[in-house]
């Protein structure tokens, strides 16, 4: 969804560096995977195809935070209409 946000915290020697991953658009998201000792993240359309990649050494990543956006009923307070059916 839009405004899906995902940080990452790089080791870069002496400091720190942070990066942002952010979905631009209406219906894209941000995915993360961890293979071969590579963090990526990247943000998909809705039909799976990668925008664009952030690429990083895992033994250099010291956080990897994702940051949803808030859906309509989280910001309202209430659950989700599927478990409000079967609360009531």
């Amino acid at each position: 969804m839009k405004g899906d946000r995902v940080e990452i915290v790089v080791d870069a020697g002496d400091t720190t560096r942070t990066y942002e991953v952010i979905a631009t658009r209406a219906g894209r998201r941000v995915e993360t995977a961890v293979r071969r000792g590579v963090v990526e993240v990247s943000e998909v359309t809705r039909s799976g195809t990668v925008v664009r990649t952030a690429r990083f050494m895992a033994t250099r990543v010291l956080a990897l935070v994702e940051q949803p956006v808030p859906r309509d009923d989280e910001q309202a307070g209430r659950p989700p209409a599927s478990q409000a059916a079967s609360q009531g």
